[in-house]
C-alpha cells in the first residue's frame, strides 16, 4: 500500500466506526427537560430553574463503567422572580461575571434496581467543588428516555449566598435540586 493510500483508508475505516460511537452518546430534549431548585426564605418554600442548561451523555444500561454524564448549567439563567433575578447574578449570589457555569461530571452509575440508579460525582458551583450521589429513575416512552430524579445541596459550601445572606434564618443552607432530562439515543433498559 502506498503512503498515500494509508491516510484514505484509514479515514474509511474511521468512517465506519462512527455509528457505532453515535450509539453510544445520547441527545438532550431541552424542550422537555427541566432543572428546578427549590430552597426556603424565611420558612417559605421558594421554587426556581435554570433556562439554559446543556448535557453530554454516554449511558449503556448494559455497561454501566463506559457510561459517563456531564451537564453545564448557565448560572446566569437562574430564575426566580423579576427581583430575585436581578440580585442571583451578583458576587454574594453566583457571581456570574466570575464563573457563567455550574457543572456535574460523573464518576461512577450504579444500578439499583429495575430502571433506578445512582450517579456518583463531582458539582462545581463558583470554582468551588463537592462529591454527590444523584438518584435516577428512567422511564421510556417511544423513542424518548426520560431521566428524573432530586438531590439536596448546601448553599454555603458553594458560596452561594455570602455575607448578610448567609444567615441561614433568613435563606435556608439546604436547596433541593430537581431535575427532568429528556434524552433521544438510550438503549433498552
Amino acid at each position: 500500500m502506498t503512503s498515500r493510500l494509508k491516510p484514505v483508508v484509514l479515514a474509511l475505516a474511521l468512517t465506519s466506526l462512527l455509528p457505532l460511537a453515535a450509539q453510544a452518546q445520547q441527545a438532550l430534549v431541552p424542550a422537555q427537560s427541566e432543572i428546578q431548585f427549590v430552597s426556603r426564605q424565611m420558612g417559605v418554600p421558594v421554587q426556581g430553574k435554570f433556562k439554559s442548561f446543556s448535557a453530554q451523555v454516554a449511558f449503556d444500561p448494559a455497561k454501566l463503567a463506559a457510561s459517563k454524564i456531564a451537564f453545564t448549567v448557565d448560572t446566569g439563567s437562574a430564575d426566580i422572580s423579576r427581583e430575585a433575578n436581578a440580585e442571583l447574578p451578583k458576587s454574594e449570589w453566583f457571581n456570574v461575571a466570575q464563573f457563567p457555569k455550574a457543572t456535574f461530571q460523573s464518576s461512577s452509575v450504579r444500578r439499583l434496581d429495575g430502571n433506578r440508579f445512582e450517579v456518583a460525582g463531582k458539582l462545581s458551583i463558583k470554582g468551588l467543588s463537592s462529591d454527590v450521589v444523584v438518584p435516577v429513575t428512567l422511564a421510556q416512552s417511544g423513542a424518548t428516555t426520560t431521566a428524573t430524579g432530586s438531590f439536596p445541596i448546601k448553599r454555603l459550601a458553594f458560596r452561594i449566598g455570602e455575607k448578610e445572606w448567609a444567615d441561614t434564618s433568613m435563606v435556608a443552607d439546604e436547596v433541593q435540586v430537581k431535575f427532568k432530562l429528556a434524552l433521544t439515543g438510550v438503549g433498552k433498559l
